[in-house]
């Protein structure tokens, strides 16, 4: 997540917003980037009420200033698929370190561990519910009233993409990526 946040604060901070550097949160520092409910609470009470079957979190979201930035309609496209991309990334470089180094068993599973975690959580920021990156990119994309109307719900994503967790659906949409972008960065797995 520190890698995810770090990416949009970065590109933020390029197109002309210099909140998240401001607020302290232009950094891969961890404890920057950790959010006490989303972080802790949630993550951990999922586990424990699910027997580790089911865990979910969150980082602290990026401050962004929309009105600091260049162009704020392209910009917020570019600010939303720079988390995902950089989680991408990552598992790229780390895939490249797993296929390099010693197949040490407990490198090997970190590291295994770290790009798929990466790929999970690229792949479901891209989902298009607020306040999920490919949200940001679809209100880019969208005339400016429609884009208003859409950004309305935000208050409502988190139910919502529990909802769609809970039925599957957001399984026929988020498995199927992951283990294809998986199979090309960790063959056999």
């Amino acid at each position: 997540m520190t890698v995810h946040e770090f990416a949009h604060g970065w590109v933020a901070w390029r197109l002309g917003d210099n909140t998240a550097k401001f607020s302290g949160r232009l950094t891969l520092n961890p404890l920057a980037h950790i959010d006490p409910i989303g972080t802790i609470a949630l993550p951990l009470l999922l586990f424990l009420i699910t027997h580790g079957q089911f865990v979910f979190g969150a980082a602290k979201p990026v401050p962004i200033n929309y009105w600091a930035l260049k162009n704020p309609k392209r910009d917020i496209i570019y600010i939303g698929l720079s988390g995902p991309l950089a989680n991408f990334i990552f598992a790229f470089i780390l895939s490249a370190l797993w296929r390099t180094l010693p197949q040490l068993p407990i490198m090997d599973i970190i590291l295994k561990n770290l790009i798929m975690i990466n790929v999970i959580l690229g792949v479901f920021n891209l989902i298009p519910i607020p306040p999920l990156d490919g949200s940001r990119v679809l209100m880019g994309l969208l005339p400016q009233q429609l884009a208003n109307r859409y950004a309305a719900i935000e208050p409502y994503g988190f139910i919502i993409i529990m909802l769609l967790l809970a039925i599957g659906l957001l399984d026929l949409i988020i498995w199927p990526l992951v283990s294809l972008i998986l199979s090309l960065l960790i063959p056999h797995i």
